[in-house]
């Protein structure tokens, strides 16, 4: 049986830009502003389906979004990094072969074993003796964009 969503979201590009504003009416309960254009109209509209179907987005990231856009307002050069941001006190757990291996985060940097250290690429190399990146080696660096 084939995804109704995914069904949906398929013939959306298909629709005259008619159809586009009659779903737009039963989507937002309110007729489309009469500027925009059907170009715009397609992801919005997918974007709300989608939302229906699955839900919206959490308030946490709905708080992300607002932060970036205001980052981007103010300075358009600004970098987004697409490694997460660890909390100083969370704990990084990683068996590699055979042994368990702790760090810290701290506010300033990572303790492993009693030292203390600006990345956690140093201690992904003192552990496994190789060039690694520490956010991938703890499983915490985002894969190129496969969570959206």
């Amino acid at each position: 049986m084939p995804d109704p969503i995914g069904q949906r979201l398929a013939i959306l590009p298909k629709l005259s830009k008619t159809a586009l504003r009659e779903l737009w009416k039963q989507l937002f309960s309110t007729p489309p502003p009469p500027q925009v254009r059907r170009r715009l109209m397609i992801p919005i509209l997918a974007y709300r389906l989608q939302e229906q179907a699955f839900g919206s987005l959490r308030a946490a990231s709905r708080g992300r979004l607002r932060q970036l856009a205001q980052e981007f307002e103010n300075n358009s050069d600004v970098a987004v990094s697409s490694i997460p941001s660890i909390r100083p006190g969370t704990r990084l757990v990683r068996q590699w072969r055979d042994e368990v291996h702790l760090v810290n985060v701290e506010a300033n940097g990572y303790e492993y074993q009693g030292a203390k250290y600006q990345n956690l690429s140093e201690i992904a190399r003192l552990i496994t003796g190789t060039r690694w990146s520490g956010p991938a080696f703890f499983g915490i660096k985002n894969e190129q964009n496969s969570r959206s």
